[in-house]
């Protein structure tokens, strides 16, 4: 998925979710103070989007459907989310991926079905998604900073790389 950065980074039970602001249609940047993350089920989940907008806040409505459907059980509304985004024929051919987290559990929700939980406590979608990973992992490694700092730091360092990443940033921490 081009256009975006979203990352979370996990680090001594505290959870920092971060995306960027850029909105790019093509080779063209139409807005820079995007919110591209979320709190859902009374500010206890975290959810971050790449991809289509439309398509994501289509998802981010879902989701939060599923999360009250099962009183905030992240695990078992990630489950749900996955297998009706993966079945269901208008679903399946939404363009997006989300990162959702609580204070316990964090996963990665795509349409192909995917539910990843990482083992580093370190996701990252998105176009500047790679970068920002490597980032986020060389930090949390040889630092003692905060989940906060290191997903600022990390989206900073992708936003100096990838084009469709700005530092316009918004984090959110449980």
């Amino acid at each position: 998925m081009r256009g975006t950065t979203i990352l979370l980074v996990r680090r001594e039970g505290e959870v920092a979710l971060a995306g960027d602001g850029q909105v790019s249609f093509g080779d063209t940047i139409i807005k820079s103070k995007a919110r591209k993350i979320r709190r859902l089920y009374d500010q206890q989940v975290m959810v971050g989007f790449a991809g289509s907008t439309a398509d994501a806040l289509a998802l981010f409505s879902r989701f939060e459907s599923k999360l009250d459907e099962f009183q905030g059980n992240l695990s078992r509304a990630s489950i749900e989310l996955a297998k009706e985004w993966r079945t269901d024929r208008i679903l399946r051919h939404l363009e997006a991926f989300l990162i959702a987290s609580d204070k316990h559990h964090s996963f990665l929700i795509s349409g192909n079905g995917d539910l990843i939980e990482p083992d580093d406590g370190i996701i990252a979608i998105g176009s500047g998604g790679p970068y920002a990973l490597a980032a986020a992992r060389a930090l949390l490694r040889f630092t003692s900073k905060t989940a906060r700092e290191i997903a600022e730091e990390a989206l900073k360092i992708a936003a100096e790389i990838c084009v469709f990443t700005n530092v316009s940033i918004n984090v959110e921490v449980l």
